[in-house]
Order: C-alpha cells, then sequence, then structure tokens
C-alpha cells in the first residue's frame, strides 16, 4: 500500500524492568506509536507477567498509546481494572471468552478501544461475526506465552485473508501482529496487509534500537 505509514509497538515484555521508565522514553524517541503491555495468568498461556500497576506506571511516562493484550482466562474480570489504569485499548482472546460479543461492548463502555486476538491455530473466519465491531484484530504468529519465538510462515497469508474481510465489513479496523517480527520479514507482513507491528526483542535486545525502530516502521 503505497504511502502507508506502519505503526510501531514495542513490547514492553522484552524491556528493562529494573529501569522501565527509560525503557518507555527509549521507545518514544525511536518514533514507537503505541506501547504494547503482554498480560499473561499463567493459565490461558504458560507465563505469568504482570496487572494493572505495571500499565498505570507506563501511563505515566508516556503521551503513547498503551495497548493492553490480555492473554488471560475470564478477562471480563479485569477489563475495568486495566481501562482505569490507564489503557487506550484491550485486547482479549477469542479462545478465552465464550461471550465475546457482550466482552467487547463491555471494553467500549469504558471509553477504550476494543480488540480481539486469535492464536496461530485459530481461523480468521471465527471473526467474522464480530468484526464489524472490532477497532483492532491482534494476530498471534506465533504461540503466546513467550517472547523471542520465531515468526510462523503461514500467518503471512492469515493476515492477507483477514486484510480481505476488513475490507469488505470495517476498513477502518487496525490489523496488529505480534511474533517473530524482525527488521526482515516486516516488509512481508505489513505487505499482507498489517498496519501494526509489535516488536519485543527486535526494538529493545537491537544492538541499535533507534535503527531497527526506522527499519521495522520501513522508512530505511
Amino acid at each position: 500500500m503505497p504511502g502507508k505509514t506502519t505503526l510501531l509497538a514495542p513490547s514492553i515484555l522484552s524491556a528493562d524492568f529494573t529501569n522501565l521508565k527509560a525503557s518507555v522514553e527509549l521507545a518514544e524517541k525511536a518514533g514507537a506509536d503505541w506501547m504494547h503491555c503482554d498480560v499473561m495468568d499463567g493459565v490461558f498461556v504458560p507465563n505469568i507477567t504482570f496487572g494493572p500497576f505495571i500499565v498505570k506506571a507506563i501511563k505515566q511516562c508516556t503521551s503513547l498509546v498503551i495497548d493492553t493484550h490480555l492473554m488471560i482466562i475470564d478477562p471480563d474480570k479485569y477489563i475495568e481494572d486495566f481501562a482505569k489504569a490507564g489503557s487506550d485499548q484491550i485486547t482479549v482472546h477469542l479462545e478465552a471468552c465464550p461471550h465475546l460479543h457482550r466482552t467487547i461492548q463491555f471494553i467500549k463502555s469504558f471509553g477504550v478501544k476494543a480488540g480481539v486476538s486469535i492464536n496461530p491455530a485459530t481461523p480468521v473466519s471465527l471473526l467474522e461475526p464480530v468484526l464489524a465491531d472490532l477497532d483492532l484484530v491482534l494476530l498471534m504468529s506465533v504461540n503466546p506465552g513467550f517472547g523471542g519465538q520465531k515468526f510462523i510462515p503461514a500467518s503471512v497469508a492469515k493476515i492477507a485473508n483477514l486484510d480481505a474481510m476488513r475490507m469488505e465489513m470495517n476498513p477502518d479496523m487496525v490489523i496488529a501482529v505480534d511474533g517473530g517480527i524482525t527488521e526482515e520479514n516486516a516488509a512481508q507482513v505489513v505487505e499482507a496487509g498489517a498496519d501494526s507491528l509489535i516488536a519485543g526483542t527486535a526494538f529493545f535486545r537491537a544492538a541499535d534500537p533507534m535503527a531497527a525502530a526506522r527499519k521495522l516502521k520501513g522508512l530505511e
């Protein structure tokens, strides 16, 4: 898409937790658009990260969009807490929400943008009943739970399929992709239809995060 500006969302999970403020400031200086907060409960995914207090702390350090990704079971219990902590958008997993439409409307009731994420083995067709209600879809291109995994190549076709659905049903919806994003595959992912790239290791662990950000955003 000529002239398309790729959004960059550094994942705080790969940041330096001994100095989160400096990590957030680095992301801002590098031209990031969102700060991506991966919330894991050790049940839905095999890892435990953090709760609303970290989101609140990050919100106090930045004016960037706070993008909160709830990889947890029964997210409805915690949506209000994460909204009040400062999340600008909250994404839940289709696989964790038996009443997905209701959960989406609950997120929006707090004045927060609503997103839905799907795991690599979940077909994009399952999103069709709620696609018109969404502000964003987050496609997982690795199995969630840990950073530093390799991108699953079949994700490219899923992105393209979702892009086609989006253009027909909800053209303003954002497609974000999370997992194994690198300087080498970013252009292919964007070409397939992604608008926003979630990058943890590729940004915070890069030898030169500033240069990595430019490459991920397609600026060089």
